[in-house]
Protein backbone atom coordinates (compact mmCIF):
# COMPACT_ATOMS: atom_id res chain seq x y z
CA UNK A 1 0.00 0.00 0.00
CA UNK A 2 1.39 3.49 -0.98
CA UNK A 3 -0.06 6.01 1.53
CA UNK A 4 -0.56 9.30 -0.88
CA UNK A 5 0.32 12.45 1.40
CA UNK A 6 1.29 15.83 0.41
CA UNK A 7 2.79 18.50 2.88
CA UNK A 8 0.75 19.84 5.26
CA UNK A 9 -1.13 16.76 5.66
CA UNK A 10 -1.34 15.96 9.43
CA UNK A 11 -1.12 12.16 10.63
CA UNK A 12 -2.38 10.17 13.94
CA UNK A 13 0.42 7.26 14.36
CA UNK A 14 -0.78 4.45 16.48
CA UNK A 15 1.87 5.11 19.17
CA UNK A 16 2.09 8.37 21.77
CA UNK A 17 4.80 10.12 21.76
CA UNK A 18 6.92 10.87 24.85
CA UNK A 19 5.33 14.50 24.96
CA UNK A 20 1.60 12.96 24.92
CA UNK A 21 0.98 13.72 21.37
CA UNK A 22 -0.54 11.65 18.95
CA UNK A 23 -0.77 14.04 15.94
CA UNK A 24 2.40 14.75 13.46
CA UNK A 25 2.43 17.13 10.38
CA UNK A 26 4.17 16.23 7.24
CA UNK A 27 6.91 18.86 6.39
CA UNK A 28 8.74 16.95 3.93
CA UNK A 29 8.35 14.07 1.43
CA UNK A 30 10.66 11.68 -0.51
CA UNK A 31 12.36 8.55 0.63
CA UNK A 32 12.18 9.82 3.58
CA UNK A 33 9.15 11.36 5.54
CA UNK A 34 9.73 14.58 7.85
CA UNK A 35 7.37 14.86 10.45
CA UNK A 36 6.74 17.67 12.92
CA UNK A 37 4.92 16.52 16.12
CA UNK A 38 2.23 19.40 16.49
CA UNK A 39 2.31 19.34 20.38
CA UNK A 40 6.11 19.75 20.97
CA UNK A 41 7.51 20.64 17.50
CA UNK A 42 10.42 17.61 17.19
CA UNK A 43 11.18 16.94 13.98
CA UNK A 44 11.97 13.81 12.42
CA UNK A 45 12.62 11.92 9.40
CA UNK A 46 10.88 8.26 8.98
CA UNK A 47 11.52 5.72 6.42
CA UNK A 48 8.16 5.94 4.38
CA UNK A 49 7.90 2.52 5.20
CA UNK A 50 7.59 2.83 8.61
CA UNK A 51 5.58 5.54 8.67
CA UNK A 52 2.96 3.49 6.40
CA UNK A 53 3.08 0.92 8.92
CA UNK A 54 2.66 3.14 11.80
CA UNK A 55 -0.13 5.79 10.42
CA UNK A 56 -3.73 5.26 11.91
CA UNK A 57 -5.68 7.78 10.22
CA UNK A 58 -4.94 10.69 7.61
CA UNK A 59 -6.33 13.87 10.40
CA UNK A 60 -6.52 16.92 8.09
CA UNK A 61 -5.10 17.40 4.09
CA UNK A 62 -5.07 21.05 3.64
CA UNK A 63 -6.63 22.29 0.72
CA UNK A 64 -4.36 24.63 -1.33
CA UNK A 65 -5.82 27.94 -2.83
CA UNK A 66 -4.41 29.26 -5.68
Amino acid sequence: MVLEVQVGDVLRLKKVHPCGGYLWEIYRIGADLGLRCTTCDRHVLLPRSKVERRVKEIVRAETSST
